[in-house]
């Protein structure tokens, strides 16, 4: 889960899905490196681009987990104002809209939230078509301490939160909306249970870094999905995976997956004026157990 050690600005892409980092309205095209070679122009419905992300793997309960982060060349989550923003372009915003149209809900820390400013979220402008059921945002949160933008929103989010911040987030939130799941700690698979059974059932995590970290430890990722974008950041910025994640087996701790399957890797030759070319965007699908 997001901490108070977490740097400010994790989630990958900025909180609207309808504002493009580099201001332009005229979207890159997409070339297919892997399975098959092919070129993705730009469509205001992204029915091809959405096909590449439509079949689900096989998942770890009636959910899935679907993660989406951006990295520098050199293993930054974020740039030097310790935003993911600086470092993402407009290839990896075209494939972010395609995911959050194609979720159920977005689960994201609430440091994150509070930090990007998140708010109410909706389905990304002209591809309602995807789904059209309302796109839901729920906050993983030990204190149920929730941002106050969310609070005042007309569509609240939920909050899974711990036994210990049951309180705090019912001050502020609807019954409904709070889900406790564990005691000292937020029980991830749990919550995620209590979503799937609300019918939330294909998640959309945009981090932090914590969080993934978290449902990593936990085997909860059936997918990640990594931009990589060709900028060189340096020292400073952590990693998209952060937290106590375990290198093998521990007591009561079960194995991260070793390997991936390669899904589809795009690739972009353009990016935002003055900015260096040839983002890469990858699926990975997690092996189960």
């Amino acid at each position: 889960m997001t901490s108070a050690t977490t740097p400010p600005s994790t989630p990958h892409a900025p909180p609207t899905a309808d504002a493009s980092p580099g201001g332009r309205d005229d979207l890159p095209p997409l070339d297919v490196l892997l399975p098959a070679p092919r070129r993705l122009d730009p469509d205001p419905r992204e029915d091809a681009l959405a096909a590449l992300y439509a079949d689900e793997p096989p998942s770890r309960g009636p959910w899935t987990v679907r993660a989406n982060m951006v990295t520098s060349i050199d293993g930054a989550a974020w740039g030097p104002d310790q935003r993911s923003g600086s470092i993402n372009d407009d290839a990896d915003w075209r494939v972010f809209r395609v995911l959050r149209a194609l979720a159920d809900v977005v689960l994201v820390g609430a440091g994150t939230a509070r930090a990007e400013g998140y708010t109410a979220l909706g389905r990304p402008r002209g591809l309602t078509h995807l789904r059209a059921a309302p796109l839901e945002l729920a906050l993983v949160s030990r204190t149920g301490h929730v941002p106050e933008r969310l609070v005042a929103a007309d569509r609240p989010p939920f909050v899974l939160t711990a036994a210990a911040g049951a309180d705090a987030a019912r001050s502020v939130l609807p019954d409904d909306r709070v889900v406790v799941v564990g005691d000292a700690q937020v029980d991830l698979a749990a919550g995620l249970q209590v979503l799937a059974d609300l019918g939330l059932r294909r998640v959309l995590t945009e981090g932090g870094p914590t969080l993934l970290g978290a449902l990593l430890r936990a085997d909860l990722v059936d997918e990640l999905c990594v931009t990589t974008t060709p900028g060189i950041v340096g020292p400073g910025p952590g990693r998209i995976v952060a937290g106590d994640v375990p290198a093998g087996p521990q007591q009561g701790v079960p194995v991260l997956p070793r390997g991936a399957r390669l899904a589809h890797l795009l690739h972009s030759p353009h990016a935002r004026p003055g900015a260096p070319a040839g983002t890469t965007i990858a699926r990975w699908l997690l092996p189960i157990g």
